[in-house]
């Protein structure tokens, strides 16, 4: 076994390692999440961890690590004897991103459960974890259905294991962590609120840190012990306080003053339910133990909603994590007053009938009135005023290929939720929400015989394949006679997420304030139901006299979006480039993820100018995609009361639908867009 890198020979990343240990003092706090870019100790910062806790206790022989003092009465390895455990290191799980259900939570040998009437159950990921940390790299990449077990079990502290009829259950108390890279793509809301701590954490600036980060990297790369070594009495010195803050832990107080502040913020900050007010109160709790104390002060509640509030804030996955740190503490100091002296919250010390007791007259914020807005929102949210084209108005600009009248960027309208736009057929990609597939989750809709490892039983088929031969077999009594041959593989259908390819005409005949901000505002709504839907998201613009690819397909759709802001416009319509820019896109991917069915969504009015019979290119290059079965879709975006329809033609030559922005939204009494017509089905002339 490698040795690992010490935990207190990290540099910086203050916040992490706090976030960590108060973890590592109370697991009740819910685990950590870890944003950041590559390259900054997130991976090396867990696995320490690992090193630096307390050795667990467990009853030898269980596979599910049993506490000997108080085992699991459902214990899959139980009822357990009393006697002595043994100790070992605490345990420390990778959950690998292409990991099966199976994988995670466990399998049952459904061929013995059916034929013998026995439990066999191989443990799970979730086993090896219990009562030690679970660490998912690149938890964003990780498919839905198992976030979903993961966070669940986390919740329960138990993992629930069902196939057809026959379950097991077993403990699953662990420490979560997990880390992402933000610009590999964002984890939805409602996952990022299970997670009970998130750190951002990046690179220093400063020379002299990243010196000494390097020179400590080189030093442990070249002997890892002997670095090891060095470290060793402030590993024990940590270690040992971690065990102190333990013990610790059930004798802290939380008073009725500290418990005002944290709902006070939490309502303050207007984060949804009431999972935040419990995390602050447990991280509060555990900081005051770190920090050898018995009672919970402002301090505490403080650092607890800097670590506990930032990703519950986020209201859609464009927000960016933060807080305002001057409102916090404007909250904290209104809702202060000690316990049982009266003071506090509601009081009007100062007489002037606000409440503050500053005696100036305004509320928290110092407006009439009014606070500041939190910071955490879109980059570039502020005053719209201030920004040169953000009313509508702006001045002509020169840029690259888009010569003389390019504009300054249009600002995009509200987002609206949008009809579903999917690819026809049924395809075999990634778990999503988009289209039709094959998936090992869905609803039943056939079986056939197994190709690999048996995962999802289907009982009726198998019965009639097992049933004609019982005679033969000597079947004697009521229990069915089944061999391997007779299993049967169900055949699921749910959801695939597609890779939605956007191709947006960015010349100076969509240059008009109004309208840009409108089409700006229509591929915005597109880019959040791609988030929803867990699609990969690329963005092809086209202008003057080239194409380019302003984003190479992502899951990140917040960088999509702020990509779409920037982006500006003038010149002529070089609409043949566009697509045949985003042809090359789909090839190269078709290479890298074949399995992911493309869907491209043309945003243009159908003009094509510059160079030689730019009409009848623009034909040829959208005949090129119909030809290997692209799925597409034009937004019309054509306006003014003399309309052309060569939106329309340009659909009719990719063999798809042309809808207009407002037939995109969910609540229009327009069609509802359900399959982006294929290649070979091409509508009516």
């Amino acid at each position: 076994m490698s040795t690992p890198y010490p935990f207190t020979a990290v540099v910086g990343q203050d916040d992490l390692r706090l976030a960590l240990l108060l973890n590592a003092v109370s697991p009740r706090v819910g685990g950590v999440l870890v944003r950041g870019e590559k390259g900054t100790a997130k991976s090396t910062a867990v696995r320490a961890l690992a090193a630096l806790m307390p050795e667990t206790e467990v009853v030898p022989g269980c596979r599910f690590s049993c506490d000997p003092a108080a085992p699991d009465p459902s214990c899959p390895d139980g009822p357990h004897e009393s006697r002595p455990g043994v100790r070992r290191p605490t345990a420390l799980v990778e959950l690998p991103v292409g990991a099966s259900e199976d994988r995670l939570v466990g399998a049952l040998d459904i061929e013995r459960a059916l034929a013998e009437g026995v439990k066999a159950f191989e443990p799970g990921l979730l086993a090896d974890a219990h009562r030690g940390i679970l660490y998912v790299d690149e938890v964003n990449l990780l498919n839905d259905h198992l976030v979903d077990l993961l966070l669940d079990a986390a919740a329960m502290g138990a993992s629930y294991v069902e196939r057809e009829g026959v379950s097991v259950r077993h403990a699953a108390r662990f420490l979560l962590v997990g880390t992402m890279n933000p610009e590999e793509g964002e984890l939805r809301p409602q996952l990022l609120d299970r997670f009970g701590l998130t750190v951002e954490v990046k690179a220093s600036r400063e020379p002299d840190q990243r010196v000494e980060v390097v020179r400590r990297r080189l030093a442990y790369d070249d002997a890892p012990e002997e670095f090891a070594a060095r470290w060793a009495g402030e590993e024990a010195a940590v270690r040992q306080r971690i065990v102190e803050a333990r013990e610790l832990l059930p004798s802290v107080r939380l008073g009725d003053a500290a418990l005002r502040q944290i709902a006070a913020t939490c309502a303050a900050f207007e984060v949804d339910g009431m999972r935040a007010d419990i995390v602050m109160a447990r991280t509060a709790t555990a900081l005051a133990a770190w920090a050898g104390r018995t009672d919970v002060l402002a301090e505490d509640v403080r650092q607890a909603a800097l670590l506990a509030l930032p990703h519950r804030r986020r209201r859609n996955p464009f927000d960016a994590p933060g807080l305002d740190e001057d409102r916090l503490d404007e909250t904290l100091e209104q809702f202060g007053g000690q316990d049982g002296d009266g003071d506090g919250a509601g009081n009007d010390d100062d007489g002037d009938g606000n409440g503050d007791d500053d005696g100036d007259g305004p509320g928290p914020g110092g407006g009439p009135g009014g606070r500041p807005e939190p910071d955490g929102g879109p980059p570039g949210d502020g005053d719209a005023a201030a920004r040169p084209g953000a009313d509508g108005a702006g001045e002509p600009q020169a840029g690259p290929g888009g010569g003389a009248g390019e504009q300054v960027p249009a600002r995009a309208s509200e987002p609206f939720r949008t009809k579903v736009l999917s690819v026809p057929g049924v395809g075999e990609g990634a778990a999503g929400r988009r289209s039709r597939a094959r998936t090992e989750r869905g609803r039943t809709t056939g079986a056939h015989r197994p190709r690999g490892a048996l995962t999802k039983l289907h009982l009726a088929a198998t019965v009639r394949a097992a049933a004609p031969h019982q005679r033969v077999r000597g079947r004697s009594g009521p229990g069915l006679v089944v061999r391997r041959d007779d299993l049967r593989q169900a055949v699921r259908e749910g959801h695939e997420s597609n890779l939605v390819l956007f191709v947006v005409d960015a010349s100076g005949s969509m240059a008009a304030r109004q309208r840009m901000s409108a089409v700006k505002g229509a591929v915005l709504s597109l880019l959040l139901d791609a988030y929803r839907r867990r699609d990969k998201v690329g963005l092809v613009t086209f202008r003057g006299t080239a194409a380019e690819v302003a984003l190479p397909p992502t899951s990140s759709v917040d960088v999509a979006a702020a990509r779409l802001e920037s982006l500006p416009t003038g010149g002529r319509t070089p609409l043949a480039a566009g697509l045949l820019r985003a042809h090359d896109v789909l090839r190269v991917e078709r290479l890298r993820d074949p399995a992911r069915r493309p869907l491209v969504v043309v945003v243009t009015d159908g003009r094509a100018t510059g160079g030689p019979e730019p009409v009848a290119l623009a034909g040829r290059a959208a005949r090129l995609l119909a030809a290997e079965g692209t799925a597409c879709v034009v937004v019309d975006c054509e306006a003014g009361p003399v309309r052309l329809g060569l939106a329309g033609q340009l659909a009719d030559e990719l063999g798809g639908t042309a809808v207009t922005p407002a037939e995109l939204r969910a609540d229009s009494i327009a069609g509802v867009v359900r399959d982006v017509q294929g290649a070979g089905t091409r509508r009516a002339a």
